[in-house]
């Protein structure tokens, strides 16, 4: 997979683009004084890591819920699957994969069809990505009620209709077939055996895809709780407005997250959004009369939460891909040593 090789260096640059924005940002907002104010934030800090396993296990219910019951794993493992997905996506420096290829992988793992774990990671990013349009679209209207920006109100209804209709072509696409079209694409270009075996499953995952979408009741309820996960994951921001002594209510935090969300969205080729959210959050906190050393620090506290929730996540991962690994490599093992053994008895035979 040559393509997959280039993709290093454009990754590099790209990551390199976002941590000199990352460092333009904190040396103009002040440093010592962000870092002051994640210092003061004390507590708080804990706090927050704790609360955001509420919304991930919203994010866990909801996916859920999309699997068929005769395929569908125990929730507590989705949620252990979800975990480390997020961790991967989070803090791993690979912005074209990202983590919903690898808990699709880690799906299966754990005993769920390959074609079901795929073709439910696929309709839960389709939900997702129209749940954070609709998300994005109420914080700005927020914010345009907040601000009196009526100049706002162009973009926003320009950005939505785009949004919805990026989300609306990738569900059609899903209709007419894309693995199968995947398939013949890989079928020609790659010589790789696990590559065509894959591409030998597209339709299948293409058949269950088309199953998934017509449980139209679980498809609903998915869009609800993932509403209702981003609308608590503001609460979180809530949380560290107060521990920073920033006195807001709750709707400039459900504007900070929703507009934050949307940004990082759009700038999602950022290897973990560096300098993306960080700007994000100073021009939404800007508008929305944060000081710029509060919005800044609010976006680092969010960071201190992904590692410390990230780096056990990555473990995890790393223990259950070794496990994998081991499982699958014993028996060759065993019979090697049982050859090797063998071979070491004729050969001492007069």
């Amino acid at each position: 997979m040559k393509a997959i090789g280039k993709a290093g260096p454009a990754l590099y640059l790209l990551f390199l683009a976002g941590a000199s924005l990352f460092t333009v940002l904190l040396v103009r907002q002040g440093a010592a004084d962000v870092v002051r104010a994640v210092a003061a934030a004390g507590w708080w800090l804990a706090v927050i890591t704790a609360f955001h396993l509420l919304p991930l296990f919203l994010d866990s219910l909801e996916w859920w819920m999309l699997f068929p019951k005769q395929d569908r794993l125990q929730l507590r493992t989705v949620y252990r699957v979800r975990w480390m997905g997020e961790s991967i996506a989070n803090l791993v420096p690979a912005a074209l994969v990202g983590g919903d290829i690898i808990r699709a992988r880690l799906a299966a793992l754990f005993g769920a069809p390959v074609s079901v774990a795929i073709a439910t990671v696929v309709v839960d990013m389709t939900v997702s990505v129209f749940i954070q349009s609709l998300f994005t679209l109420l914080g700005l209207s927020l914010l345009i009620l907040a601000t009196g920006r009526t100049n706002l109100i162009v973009p926003a209804l320009v950005g939505a209709p785009l949004a919805i209709g990026a989300v609306a072509g990738f569900y059609l696409v899903q209709r007419l077939g894309m693995f199968r079209l995947f398939g013949v694409i890989v079928s020609r270009f790659v010589d790789d055996p696990r590559w065509r075996s894959l591409a030998g499953k597209g339709g299948e995952i293409d058949q269950t895809l088309r199953k998934v979408y017509s449980r139209g009741r679980s498809v609903a309820a998915c869009c609800f709780i993932t509403m209702l996960s981003f609308v608590i994951g503001s609460i979180e921001v809530w949380i560290g407005l107060y521990a920073l002594g920033v006195p807001a209510g709750f709707d400039k935090a459900v504007i900070l997250e929703s507009v934050g969300q949307g940004v990082q969205s759009a700038l999602c080729f950022i290897p973990g959004a560096l300098g993306v959210r960080e700007g994000g959050y100073l021009v939404v906190g800007g508008l929305s009369g944060i000081p710029g050393e509060a919005a800044f620090a609010l976006a680092l506290i969010r960071r201190v939460r992904e590692l410390a929730i990230g780096i056990p996540g990555l473990v995890a991962w790393q223990w259950v891909e070794g496990g994998h690994f081991w499982r699958r490599h014993e028996p060759r093992r065993r019979l090697a040593e049982a050859e090797s053994s063998g071979q070491t008895k004729f050969g001492s035979n007069p």
